[in-house]
C-alpha cells in the first residue's frame, strides 16, 4: 500500500507537504518576503529527511541569497536571478540594481503528491515579464526515502532572443559556472571525519568536490551525518535527461544542476527551456 501524504496550505504564503506520520517533509514558500537584492523567488525550506533531520539552509550568513532549494538563472539578458552582487569583467563584483524576481501567478494543481503552478520571471523596476514558467513539484515516499521531482518549462515571452549566462561564460570569471536548480545544504553536510561513506560522489566513480565539480554526470550523491541525532542521510541529485556539469561547493554546502557551463545558452523568442530534476532523500 502506498504511504499517504498530507498537505497544509497557508494561502498567499506557503504549502507544506507532510509525511505518512504527519511530520513535515518540506515547506514550499511561494510568496517570499526576501530582500530585492537576493532575487526573490519561491523556495523549499525547510526540507527534512523522513527521520526528521533538517537538510536545507536558508539565507546562510556567507551567502544570504542562497534560499534552501530554489530555481535560479545567473543572468537573463543581464538580469540577475541568482541574487547577491553581480560580476562584470570591467569592475568585478558589485552590488547593482539588476535583480529580477520570480512571481507566483496561480495554482493549477494543489495536492499532497503534486504542486503545479505558473510563475513569471520579471525584470527589476519595470516588472516586464521575460520568462513564463510552468512548474511541477511531485512528491513520493518510498522505503526509507522520499523523492521530489522538480520539472520546469520556461517560455521566452519577450518577442526577442534571450541570452542565459553565468559569470564564467559572460565575463571570464574562473569557476563561476553556477546556475540552475540550487540546493543549499544544512551545515551538517560539511561533516568530514575520515569516514569514506560520508562525502560527495558521482557516476563514473568520481569522489570528492575536486573530482565532481564541473564533471558531466547523470547523478551526484551527498552523504552526511547529523549533529545531535547522529543519523545519516544520503541525498541523490539526478538529471533524468542525461549528463550535465555539476556545480558543487563543499565548504558552503551547495549542489546545483548547472545545465550550461562554458558558453552562454540562447533562448530564442517563443523558445521553451525544459528542466527536469529529481532529488531523493534517503535514510542511510
Amino acid at each position: 500500500m502506498t504511504p499517504t501524504l498530507q498537505i497544509r496550505h497557508e494561502p498567499h504564503r506557503h504549502v507544506e507537504t507532510l509525511g505518512p506520520d504527519g511530520a513535515l517533509l518540506w515547506r514550499y514558500v511561494y510568496a517570499p518576503a526576501t530582500p530585492a537584492n537576493e532575487a526573490p523567488r519561491p523556495y523549499a525550506h525547510p526540507v527534512h529527511s523522513l527521520a526528521g533531520d533538517l537538510l536545507t539552509n536558508f539565507r546562510p550568513n556567507d551567502h544570504p541569497w542562497h534560499h534552501g532549494l530554489s530555481l535560479t538563472l545567473t543572468s537573463v539578458n543581464g538580469v540577475n536571478f541568482w541574487g547577491g552582487p553581480t560580476y562584470h569583467a570591467a569592475d568585478g563584483y558589485r552590488w547593482r540594481d539588476d535583480h529580477g524576481a520570480q512571481v507566483h501567478r496561480a495554482w493549477r494543481s494543489l495536492t499532497p503528491e503534486r504542486l503545479e503552478e505558473t510563475l513569471d520571471w520579471c525584470e527589476p523596476k519595470s516588472g516586464r515579464v521575460l520568462l513564463h514558467e510552468q512548474r511541477v513539484l511531485a512528491t513520493a515516499v518510498g522505503d526509507g526515502c522520499w523523492t521530489l521531482r522538480w520539472s520546469s518549462g520556461l517560455l521566452n515571452v519577450t518577442g526577442h532572443d534571450l541570452t542565459l549566462g553565468n559569470y564564467h561564460a559572460l565575463g571570464g570569471l574562473t569557476g563561476s559556472h553556477y546556475t540552475g536548480l540550487q540546493f543549499r545544504g544544512a551545515r551538517d553536510l560539511l561533516d568530514e571525519h575520515g569516514d569514506a561513506t560520508i562525502g560527495i560522489a558521482a557516476d563514473g566513480g568520481l569522489a570528492g568536490e575536486a573530482a565532481v565539480h564541473g564533471a558531466a554526470g547523470r547523478w551526484l550523491e551527498w552523504s552526511c551525518q547529523h549533529d545531535g541525532s547522529l543519523r545519516r542521510t544520503r541525498i541523490r541529485f539526478e538529471h533524468p535527461d542525461g549528463p550535465l556539469p555539476w556545480f558543487v561547493r563543499a565548504k558552503n554546502p551547495l549542489a546545483a544542476f548547472a545545465f550550461h557551463r562554458e558558453q552562454t545558452q540562447p533562448l530564442p523568442a517563443g523558445g521553451l527551456l525544459r528542466l527536469e530534476h529529481r532529488l531523493t532523500f534517503a535514510n542511510a
